[in-house]
């Protein structure tokens, strides 16, 4: 069954969640502090999904996304935030949240951004092609990793689709909104920041230098396009 924790010190906002997530057909554990969530991940390693709320008493939710992505990768993380301002959105999603759902949210809001990462984590490629290869990246579709040089990158389900999006479409400039639509299901297209600031750790993680990137390049006012000006290509090994 699918496992999800939700990490919400709110009673009452936590069995709301909690009450339509069950309905939708997912297994919940429940947590009230970044503490006690630590302690349920370690115990059930079963769970695939977080529900963060960012507002926590002792750690924050902050704090316990980045605890959380240094011990498990391939964890999906939803952050669950009352706060509207831009930078605490992009904090979380540099601290390794694939996505926020900010309150009040709907059911039908939340459910949705919860399927459509389980659809990322699960696993839902080609089983005929298990390698995409470009200059020295090569993305293995049946463990869902990336090397470089040989060299493991650690990235998140999200970074994977992002990589995968991108070594699929090269030297195509892609909009934001289709990298939206392809990587998180999204069709709302509400805010686009999301694809910015995970492209921005993804460069972290697989650029020489962030500020001259040679692989992620920005198409200004449009979206971004993987250079493909290097050996390479798909490989159906």
């Amino acid at each position: 069954m699918r496992s999800i924790l939700i990490v919400e010190d709110e009673s009452s906002i936590r069995s709301f969640v909690v009450i339509n997530l069950k309905r939708a057909g997912y297994n919940i554990y429940e947590a009230e502090s970044g503490e006690e969530a630590l302690v349920t991940l370690a115990a059930n390693p079963d769970i695939r999904l977080a529900l963060l709320d960012l507002m926590l008493p002792g750690m924050d939710g902050f704090e316990l996304c980045r605890q959380i992505r240094a011990a498990n990768p391939g964890m999906g993380i939803i952050m669950l935030t009352a706060r509207t301002q831009e930078v605490d959105k992009v904090t979380g999603l540099m601290m390794g949240a694939d996505d926020y759902v900010t309150k009040p949210f709907s059911p039908t809001e939340l459910i949705a951004r919860v399927d459509a990462l389980f659809r990322r984590i699960g696993g839902e490629d080609d089983a005929e092609r298990t390698e995409i290869r470009g200059g020295p990246f090569t993305l293995n579709t049946r463990n869902r990793t990336l090397t470089k040089n040989g060299e493991l990158v650690k990235v998140t389900q999200v970074e994977y689709a992002i990589m995968k999006t991108f070594m699929e479409n090269p030297g195509k400039a892609l909009p934001r909104e289709e990298i939206m639509s392809l990587v998180w299901g999204r069709e709302d297209f509400g805010d686009l920041k999301i694809v910015d600031v995970n492209i921005r750790r993804l460069r972290l993680k697989i650029e020489e230098d962030t500020a001259r990137p040679k692989y992620i390049n920005t198409v200004w006012g449009y979206g971004y396009k993987w250079e493909s000006n290097f050996s390479g290509g798909l490989d159906s090994r």
